[in-house]
């Protein structure tokens, strides 16, 4: 009875809860350990932690850009497509769906499963079987949410938001109080060079930008949003800056109570910040942190579904992923396809090893995309888009973002040689599929009568259909 297409649900308070729900999760409570460790000092995280906030403000702002520029949702894979064309955009989507984002969301998960049994196992380890058991479930719980409603996910999604500020004020606000008493006694010598080993800062900045990785969201529901011109570019603006104000105070509180010692020895930094500083709320801080990565996982899900969605109606992605519940009205194939892959990285993975090996394919792709922002200005000088930054900023981040993935070879050769293989493992896939320059006759069945068979069986089980109106 109704037209099936998705409907522009995403105000200015969703897509401000969208942002800060997506940045404020797991990694302000496990990135401050690998910040201290890969660079060496308190002084100099603090720096890593304030640069890797200017770079994602750089960035943010260059898609905020991008997306008035470019009025159709998908985030990365859309902008690498319409400035660089489909090659590169193949290769990210290929990354993102086998490596970047199965990974991310096994990160999220896996925090998420440590900081709820956390409480209930401390002072020791909750064990590791449990932890992965309950970061499934987790994960799990969001995407039976994201393939029921929009509106239910939207509005999760603002709640988790004011729980995330809530945590944060509950870790800012003691280590505030301490450091007026005058407990400053970790902040001595808080730039020893000594300790600083330069090929490790990468690592570093890996681990910090995953903290504020997030500020791309609204670019993946750009077609969903009300009043996109005006609300993506304010909504960017206020929540990094808000971000950025929260990290930094978090940081001083953790380590005005935790020294570096400490820190590098906590699996769970904020709970051993509260068992330090605040004892009373040992069972509340745990559960809001893990809340917090539960809103991560529903932001995740709910933009890269997204970019499935997109990718498919573009041809390079089954087009089974392009169609729409006829009643909730939500991309249920979309959704639904990431959960083998991110299982898997639960049961086999571990946090900081899953973070570096994502990481490299991010930031390379990230970095192509803001470099597309400078081929889409000189290729079309005649478009003015109602929101333009100087040109030194996509300029600035894309030369660091990619110097960065660069040097990032020399620090952690083994993981980041597993990512660069996962994204080169992309070009035979894109020439023989999607380009399909072997014989028709060899593959007619495999690449059509059978996928249209399948389709359409999996059309009818999944009651989807192909979107009714164009919305971009």
């Amino acid at each position: 009875e109704e037209a099936i297409f998705l409907r522009k649900k995403i105000t200015l308070l969703r897509a401000f809860s969208l942002l800060i729900g997506s940045m404020v999760g797991s990694g302000i409570f496990i990135s401050p350990k690998g910040v201290l460790k890969n660079s060496g000092s308190v002084g100099f995280s603090l720096v890593v932690w304030f640069s890797c906030g200017l770079l994602s403000m750089f960035g943010a702002l260059c898609y905020a850009e991008l997306g008035t520029r470019i009025t159709k949702s998908g985030g990365h894979y859309i902008y690498i497509l319409e400035t660089l064309g489909p090659l590169p955009s193949f290769l990210f989507l290929w990354a993102e769906f086998f490596a970047i984002r199965p990974a991310n969301s096994a990160v999220v998960s896996l925090a998420f499963g440590r900081y709820m049994l956390e409480p209930f196992f401390a002072p020791c380890a909750a064990p590791v079987p449990a932890v992965k058991l309950v970061s499934l479930l987790g994960y799990y719980t969001v995407l039976t949410l994201n393939s029921w409603s929009v509106t239910w996910s939207a509005r999760l999604q603002t709640a988790l938001s004011v729980v995330k500020l809530l945590a944060l004020a509950l870790i800012i606000v003691p280590g505030m109080m301490l450091l007026a008493q005058g407990h400053t006694e970790h902040f001595q010598d808080a730039f020893d060079r000594q300790s600083l080993v330069l090929d490790k800062l990468p690592l570093a900045f890996y681990a910090g930008m995953f903290a504020y990785s997030g500020w791309f969201q609204t670019s993946f529901v750009r077609e969903e949003l009300v009043k996109p011109e005006r609300n993506i570019p304010l909504a960017v603006i206020v929540s990094v800056i808000t971000v950025i104000v929260g990290y930094m105070l978090t940081n001083v509180s953790y380590y005005t109570v935790l020294g570096t010692q400490d820190v590098l020895a906590s699996p769970a930094v904020a709970v051993s910040f509260v068992q330090r500083a605040f004892k009373s709320l040992i069972s509340v801080v745990p559960v809001l942190v893990a809340l917090s990565c539960f809103g991560t996982m529903n932001g995740g899900i709910f933009t890269f579904s997204r970019t499935l969605f997109v990718a498919s109606r573009e041809g390079q992605w089954p087009p089974l992923f392009s169609m729409i519940h006829i009643r909730r009205h939500t991309p249920l194939p979309a959704v639904m396809l990431m959960f083998p892959l991110v299982t898997a990285m639960v049961c086999i993975g571990d946090i900081y090893h899953l973070l570096n090996f994502f990481s490299f394919s991010r930031w390379l792709f990230i970095g192509l995309a803001t470099l597309g922002l400078i081929v889409h200005r000189h290729r079309h000088p005649e478009l003015h888009s109602p929101f333009e930054v100087p040109l030194f900023v996509p300029v600035s981040f894309t030369i660091i973002c990619l110097f960065t993935v660069a040097m990032s070879f020399y620090s952690d050769p083994v993981n980041i040689s597993i990512g660069c293989t996962m994204v080169l493992s992309g070009f035979p896939v894109y020439y023989l599929i999607i380009h399909r320059q072997m014989s028709d006759r060899c593959l007619s069945f495999l690449f059509s009568t059978l996928p249209d068979y399948l389709t359409h069986k999996l059309q009818l089980l999944l009651e989807v259909v192909q979107q009714e109106i164009k919305t971009y």
